[in-house]
C-alpha cells in the first residue's frame, strides 16, 4: 500500500519544499539533496505508485510513455545529452529503495566508469 506521507508525497503536496527542475500535470523533477554525482536529479510521477514494477502495471500507457520522455528532455535540459548520464530505479527493499514512492535518479556531471 502506498504510504501517502512519504517525502515524495509531500514534496507533490508542496509541504516539503524542493528545488524543481521540472513539473507538469503528471511529474516532478527536482535536485535531489543527497547528490551521488555533480548533477543528481529525481523524476517522481504525481500518481501513488510504489515502484518500477508497481508504476508499469498501474499507470496508462500513455502515463508511462510521458514519464519517460519527459526524463530524456529533462536530462538533455540539464545539458547531459552531449556526455551521457544514468538512470537509475530501485525496486524494492532488496535493491536498495528506501522511499516507496516510483523514482528515477537522473545522474550525470561525472564518469562513472564500468558496469554497475
Amino acid at each position: 500500500m502506498h504510504d501517502t506521507n512519504n517525502i515524495f508525497a509531500k514534496i507533490i503536496r508542496g509541504e516539503v519544499p524542493s528545488s524543481k527542475v521540472y513539473e507538469d500535470d503528471k511529474i516532478l523533477a527536482f535536485h535531489d539533496i543527497s547528490k551521488a554525482a555533480p548533477i543528481h536529479v529525481l523524476v517522481i510521477p504525481k500518481g501513488e505508485y510504489l515502484d518500477y514494477s508497481d508504476f508499469i502495471a498501474k499507470a496508462s500507457k500513455e502515463d508511462v510513455a510521458h514519464y519517460f520522455t519527459k526524463i530524456n528532455e529533462i536530462a538533455s535540459s540539464l545539458g547531459l545529452a552531449e556526455h551521457g548520464f544514468r538512470l537509475c530505479s530501485n525496486n524494492g527493499a532488496k535493491s536498495g529503495q528506501s522511499v516507496f514512492h516510483f523514482h528515477t535518479h537522473i545522474l550525470g556531471g561525472a564518469n562513472f566508469g564500468g558496469v554497475v
